[in-house]
């Protein structure tokens, strides 16, 4: 399966012209591709104004990603900030390429240290769903830090987990570890998406990568506005949980 790691500045705040920065960059690299995943919080960087921001499945910019699955004739993975029932969350949602929400993630950890926390509902409950064949976990940014989330997965066998983030520049090798750890530890390929640029506060050097279930780098590419491609390969997935059975023999979780 190819996938493509849209790792992108953007405009603060701005959903119009961060739509507008995202076709260009798509018509000028799409090609061929099964999986388009965004940073988080894709059309307005990492704002705690979800009062403002916030909206519904139906709202325009939702259905813009489900005109790019169908545009691009790949699966979507997005960030947005959802309104339900006058509760807001920062959520990931996963769209197939023929332009149906097939999943939707709720961040279970919110960023208490930025006050997230105070401004969305954390989410309940891990999501696996399916992706071109894919038992596929999904989670975001600040979930990284709690390995408990990526064993759910682990013991759930899949055989991807994405993480979209805006993840800044002074904690970035707490990234690269992290990724390759649940990598490892969980014996899958992790996707982590992260963006560039400057928001107001923070600084952030993208370093968009894919660990394969050895915890081997496929791809890391630092201060790139880039749409990034990379091949996995499910059956690696199974020989390496074949030749080194370690999940087999997980207890006390």
């Amino acid at each position: 399966m190819k996938i493509g790691l849209v790792q992108y500045d953007p405009k603060w705040e701005d959903k119009t012209e961060n739509k507008l920065k995202l076709n260009s960059l798509l018509k000028e690299n799409i090609g061929d591709i099964d999986l388009l995943i965004f940073p988080e919080m894709t059309l307005t960087g990492f704002t705690m104004r979800s009062e403002v921001y916030s909206e519904s499945m139906e709202s325009e910019n939702f259905k813009y990603f489900v005109g790019v699955a169908k545009e691009y004739e790949c699966d979507v993975v997005a960030g947005i900030i959802e309104k339900n029932s006058g509760s807001h969350f920062n959520t990931l949602l996963h769209i197939s390429r023929e332009g149906i929400l097939k999943n939707s993630y709720r961040k279970i950890h919110p960023f208490s240290y930025s006050n997230e926390d105070k401004h969305f509902t954390a989410g309940l409950e891990p999501v696996v769903t399916d992706i071109n064949g894919l038992k596929t976990g999904l989670s975001i940014c600040y979930d990284l830090r709690f390995p408990e989330l990526y064993r759910f997965y682990g013991k759930e066998k899949t055989e991807l987990i994405i993480v979209i983030a805006n993840w800044p520049d002074t904690r970035i090798e707490h990234w690269r570890t992290l990724l390759k750890a649940r990598a490892i530890e969980n014996q899958c390929y992790v996707t982590g998406v992260n963006r560039v640029g400057d928001d107001p506060k923070l600084h952030y050097t993208g370093c968009s990568s894919v660990f394969d279930p050895m915890g081997k780098e496929l791809v890391s590419i630092e201060n790139k506005e880039k749409l990034i491609t990379v091949k996995i390969d499910k059956n690696y997935v199974k020989e390496v949980r074949n030749k080194f059975p370690f999940l087999e023999d997980i207890k006390l979780v």
